[in-house]
């Protein structure tokens, strides 16, 4: 497989297949960071614009009102002005500017926390450092509504400086996993299936691979582990990912530090990587770090302002979508004989039965021996997709026109409100499973029955069809394992944007 070739240094190197010869390269020095200069540059340009704005839709609204005197009021803008460098030296502190360059998937709505708190505490010592030094004395409305608007407009500026730097090529990563067994594959495909990531897979290092998955996109081993240094500078590599090579613990480590030595981000896919979830946490006994995972903590009151949430949320989407069912409805009984509404004999929570609702995309004539087999098929991760790189059964003959509408925008589901209003789901948890589907389930599988059901949640949120019907149900576990009113609002908020993203590009 590989051998002794020329490197583009100019000096032999062994270990490199001749196919990573033939890759393109932007350039042969040593990679910087491009990604995390780009994005820094870009948020921070984003932060001083939104508070900019914030601040002078503040003074169009107040005027000379929210002044005690035009002196007060000239001295607003002189503070502002001098305080936008402490804002920004702030949100370093906050590490607003750093989580691009090591997450691939991270949004805005990550860094709400933060903007959230920043501009809570700065306004706060705005408003005591000004009357303090007798500077500007701003009335408390006013601040308020800076602060307010400050959490708009910051918030809408990153959405905006990201969006316009995940459509610059800089913006991606070319990428390297050592390991090209099942777990290295597995990450690659998943790696693949959402560009919105901006991560360039180039290629595989391993000493020993296993045959390359058919959707991988012809990516090949690229050389031993030992000659990745020489890779990383010949391919330009911006990150690379641990996955389970057959190296042992000591040669590994020297390899990570090679890589630092590089300033390339390094990923390590952890072991038992199945059981971590995403509420898991680092600890350290005697600097000994440890992966802690949570236990099932439940605030008292949590199930009842899910409940609570599940029943305000399902009784606005009725009112407000009732256009789009009035709609829905005269579409489904002018083109197709058969109901509106597609009622089917679902396992909820305890496994329990109940009779889920959804908009009819379907004619009612269809087998469900199909879906049967696609179910089986699609257990495994090694599972190979369909056109498209999608693990869905798509059933094109039996779809009806407008039903194919309803499913690519998730609106066959709004009848779903009702039995959230029944009791029988909630807004979010695990996709309500089929009585057969439960045949093939491995034994934590079952976990998922601890939570009620669903009309999104994670896997909707972050794999959707780009996921084997296994992996859907391990989202489901991690979500029943992990689950917090916190994780519920964070999947709520997604949820649309993942609608409107379509094919997860913003």
């Amino acid at each position: 497989m590989s051998s002794t070739v020329e490197s583009a240094l100019g000096a032999p190197v062994a270990g490199i297949d001749q196919r990573a010869l033939d890759l393109p390269a932007r350039h042969e020095s040593a990679p910087v960071k491009r990604r995390g200069s780009l994005v820094r540059r870009s948020l921070l340009l984003a932060d001083l614009l939104g508070l900019s704005l914030a601040f002078m839709i503040t003074e169009l609204v107040f005027g000379s009102t929210g002044a005690r005197d035009e002196l007060s009021l000239t001295t607003e803008y002189v503070v502002f002005l001098a305080t936008l460098p402490v804002w920004i030296a702030c949100a370093k502190l906050y590490r607003l500017y750093d989580h691009d360059e090591e997450r691939a998937d991270h949004t805005t709505l990550e860094d709400l926390p933060g903007v959230f708190h920043l501009l809570t505490v700065g306004t706060f010592f705005l408003m005591v450092g000004t009357a303090l030094m007798d500077l500007a004395q701003p009335l408390l409305g006013k601040l308020a509504v800076f602060w307010a608007v400050a959490i708009v407009c910051v918030a809408l500026a990153r959405i905006v400086a990201r969006l316009v730097c995940r459509r610059s090529p800089i913006y991606l990563q070319n990428t390297v996993i050592v390991g090209a067994g099942q777990v290295g594959q597995l990450v690659a495909r998943k790696l693949l299936m959402h560009r919105e990531y901006g991560i360039n897979v180039v290629g595989f290092v391993d000493s020993a691979p296993m045959d390359m998955r058919g959707d991988l996109d012809d990516l090949s081993v690229l050389g031993d582990p030992q000659a990745l240094p020489h890779l990383v500078r010949l391919l330009d590599v911006d990150r690379v990912v641990i996955a389970f090579s057959g190296d042992s613990h000591e040669e590994t480590l020297e390899l990570i530090g090679t890589l630092r030595e590089l300033n390339v981000q390094v990923d390590i896919v952890p072991r038992f990587f199945e059981g971590v979830g995403t509420h898991t946490r680092l600890h350290s006994v005697e600097s000994l770090p440890l992966l802690g995972l949570p236990t099932a903590k439940r605030f008292p009151f949590s199930a009842t302002i899910k409940r609570t949430v599940d029943l305000i949320g399902a009784c606005a989407g009725l009112v407000v979508m009732a256009p789009v069912f009035v709609f829905a409805a005269w579409r489904i009984w002018r083109e197709s004989d058969g109901p509106i509404l597609f009622r089917q004999t679902r396992v909820g929570r305890d496994m329990r039965e109940f009779t889920v609702l959804k908009f009819r995309t379907m004619r009612c004539d269809v087998d469900d021996a199909p879906h049967r087999e696609f179910i089986k098929q699609t257990m495994s991760s090694d599972a190979t997709a369909t056109a498209g790189g999608l693990y869905k059964l798509g059933r094109e003959d039996a779809v009806t026109p407008f039903g194919r509408v309803l499913r690519k925008t998730s609106l066959d589901e709004l009848p779903q409100l009702i039995n959230v209003l029944r009791g029988d789901m909630s807004l979010v948890g695990p996709r309500p499973c089929l009585d057969y589907e439960t045949e093939h389930f491995k034994p934590h599988h079952f976990e998922r029955f601890r939570v009620m059901p669903g009309i999104t949640g994670l896997w909707q949120v972050s794999a959707r069809a780009h996921s084997t019907f296994g992996e859907a149900l391990d989202m489901d576990v991690t979500y029943a394992r992990n689950w917090s009113l916190g994780l519920d609002l964070w999947l709520l908020f997604r949820t649309p944007l993942h609608i409107l993203r379509l094919k997860g590009t913003a």
